[in-house]
Order: structure tokens, then sequence, then C-alpha cells
């Protein structure tokens, strides 16, 4: 791949999916899913986290799980048509803010003690997940966590998904220590620490 000429994906690659299938990936009945996810919950179990940024919400599945975890929960996607899913699979659970937002080219003017990039970075070009590495960072509490799960199979996105968690852990060398790296058949979890 000549990462020179690779361009992240656009918003509008999301909405044309969307449109499609209210779920294209499968989120809510897929069991590849429902096991990733039970690591990614097991990977933050027990940390104390007041402020959470997840990347990426699409319909809210894993959102939903996450909010039990944290205090306030800020869930953003670049699809109008997943935040609404999202909103309505996360009924009933007031500590959850959903935002329409394209990283990195807009980034919450906060600070996290966890943000949760799952399956989003292979998306994106390598400098954009640079740019997002160094926001990541930016943006964490001190003893704060950032937790990567990415699939590691074939794909057609700009950066193949350990070569984009590769960059960003290239990035934050120095800056976060791995705590935790779990490899599977189909994905990767990396959770760092500031």
């Amino acid at each position: 791949m000549n990462n020179n000429t690779c361009q992240s994906l656009e918003p509008e690659y999301f909405e044309s999916l969307y449109t499609k299938d209210p779920d294209p990936w499968r989120f809510a009945t897929s069991e590849y899913e429902r096991g990733k996810y039970a690591a990614t919950l097991a990977a933050i179990s027990g940390r104390k986290i007041r402020s959470a940024f997840e990347v990426g919400c699409s319909i809210g599945i894993l959102t939903r799980q996450l909010a039990g975890y944290c205090e306030s929960l800020l869930a953003i996607d670049v699809a109008p048509q997943a935040l609404a899913q999202a909103r309505i699979n996360c009924t009933g659970l007031g500590n959850i803010e959903f935002a329409r937002m394209q990283i990195p080219k807009r980034w919450p003017r906060k600070t996290f003690d966890l943000l949760v990039l799952s399956e989003v970075l292979y998306y994106f070009c390598v400098d954009d997940i640079r740019k997002i590495a160094l926001k990541s960072i930016s943006s964490l509490t001190s003893g704060g966590a950032i937790l990567l799960v990415h699939w590691t199979g074939e794909t057609d996105y700009p950066c193949p998904g350990d070569q984009a968690v590769e960059c960003f852990l290239g990035v934050s060398e120095g800056a976060l220590t791995s705590l935790l790296f779990r490899r599977e058949a189909k994905y990767r979890l990396d959770l760092l620490v500031k």
C-alpha cells in the first residue's frame, strides 16, 4: 500500500452503508461482536471511569454496555443514521451524550479517563492515525486508558488493522504504557495507560 496516496474514508462512505442497511456489520446479532464486546468490557473492568469517549459508536450496541462503566460517556459517529439508531438503543441512559463528529478534523475539548477506539483506526490513512494518537494522548487524564480493538483480517480499508494499531502505538511510545495486549483469531485488543 502506498501511504502517500492513501486517504481516510469520508462520512459519505458510512452514510451510504447505513442507508442500505441499518446494521451493516451485524453489531446487534453477531457472535463475533458479542465475544469481542465481552473482552472489551473485561479489559476496563475495575477502572474508575468518570468520563469516557467512544469513537465510532455506530448503532450504540457497545455504547449501551460501556455506559454502565462510566459516569459520563461521549459517543460519536459520522453517520446521522447510525446516531439515530444509537439514541434508540440507549434509551433511558442519561449518562451518554451523542454527537456527530469527524475526527481528527474535530475533537472534543474535554479530558477523558477512557478513550475507546474499537474497529475504527483502519478507516484512516497513516497521517490521520498519527493525528488521532496525538489528540488522544493530549485529551487523556493522568492514569487514564486508551482501548484499541481492531479486526486483523483482510479489508479494503485504507490501513490494515495491525498496521493501524502499530502506527498508533509508534506515536504513543513514551507517552503511554501497554497494560494489556490480547490477540484473538480475528482481532487484537490493546489497553494503553498514561
